[in-house]
This record gives structure tokens, sequence and C-alpha cells, in this order.
């Protein structure tokens, strides 16, 4: 990802928060000549059994993910290929008119992550049946309403031979945050409260890093 020095992450902080509170990822992988890239939208979550502190580029991070094994991607995945996670955080449209200036362009306010990493296939029964709960505890605990999802246990079992899960052990990462740092501060403020005004729920979100990079 072409990132210009004025979009970079101001901590690897924040590139850990996008992660844990956009868990939809898009994982591509490099395809064959025939069909070419795969791609596809599935949860992924940082391993609960990691421990220590997140390195700066996130290398050696573990993440967790699974998809259906009828989707040939899983088909395509290789224990020690490289893969692509793309996490999209807040964005949103900026109109010139919020600038007050002439001339200008229009143009996306957007925070997105991607992550490079081996692929391991895990192959074990249980070990991807404990993707699968480490991965409702934690959409529960962050999105959900702490489902308890114990009696449910059996029929996870039936349905996990469907299941391919996968660890992403993490070579590095870069974070774009590109919130109208090149503009004015009383530009970019006014991009600010353009957003946290606007009904739709990710330009207020927009709004709040915005107030955080420029705090």
């Amino acid at each position: 990802m072409f990132v210009p020095s004025h979009y970079r992450e101001p901590h690897s902080s924040w590139m850990i928060d996008l992660i844990r509170s956009n868990p939809l990822a898009l994982m591509a992988i490099n395809g064959d000549c025939d069909r070419g890239p795969f791609a596809t939208h599935l949860p992924v979550i940082p391993d609960p059994d990691m421990t220590g502190e997140w390195s700066a580029d996130l290398s050696d991070a573990v993440l967790l993910g699974h998809m259906n094994r009828a989707n040939p991607q899983w088909s395509a995945l290789e224990t020690g290929g490289v893969a692509l996670l793309v996490f999209t955080g807040p964005h949103g449209y900026v109109s010139p008119t919020v600038y007050e200036t002439t001339p200008a362009a229009p143009t996306w306010n957007f925070t997105s992550v991607h992550v490079h990493g081996l692929v391991e296939k895990i192959d074990s029964t249980e070990e991807t049946l404990g993707v699968v709960r480490s991965t409702v505890t934690a959409l529960e605990a962050d999105f959900g309403n702490d489902w308890d999802m114990s009696p449910s246990l059996g029929y996870f079992r039936r349905i996990v031979p469907a299941v391919g899960a996968f660890r992403v052990r993490v070579t590095g990462a870069e974070g774009m945050f590109k919130l109208s740092q090149e503009q004015p501060d009383e530009v970019r403020d006014r991009v600010r409260k353009s957003f946290s005004a606007c009904e739709h729920g990710r330009y207020r979100e927009t709004a709040e890093l915005m107030g955080r990079l420029q705090g």
C-alpha cells in the first residue's frame, strides 16, 4: 500500500485499535494464471493466546480466521503461503463546499490497515472448533450481547467439518490514516465538524479519529 508520509499512522496502537474495531477483513492471496487472485471477506481476530506487546509493524502477531471449505480460496490456500489482510476503518466523502475556498477538489478521508503474513492452515477439528469459539467470544464481547454459546456447541460440532480455519503469522503491516492532515488546521477542523454533524455513523467515527489526531 502506498502511504504518503503525512498519512502514516501516529502510533502502532492506531492500527491495533482499527483491527480490533473492524474485524471484517478482506483476505487476498495470489491465484493461478487462469483464475487470478482470490479474495474473501471474513472475520479475523487476534489470537487470544498471543502474549506480549505488539511490535510497531505488528510483526510476530498471530491472527485467526475461518471460511467455508467450499470456497475455492480455501483449496488455494497453502501453509507457508503469503496472504494480505485488509482492514477498513471509518471513512467519508469530503465535499469541497466544506473547505470554503476556491479552487478546491473533493476527496475521501479513510482509514485502513494492510497486514501481510504467512498462512498456517488448521487441520484439527478441535483446533478449528477452538478458532470458531474464540471468534464468537471476541465478537460477542465487542459487538454482541454476551450471547451464551454453550447450548449451541453441539451444533457447532456438526457444522465444523465444513469450516476451514487458519492462522496468519504477521510479517508486517502498514496503516493509512488519511484524515485531512494536508489541510490547514482551520480547514481540517471544518471537515471534522461537518463529519460530526453527519447522520451516518461512519462519518462521526471518522470525526472522532480526526479529533484524536488533532489532540
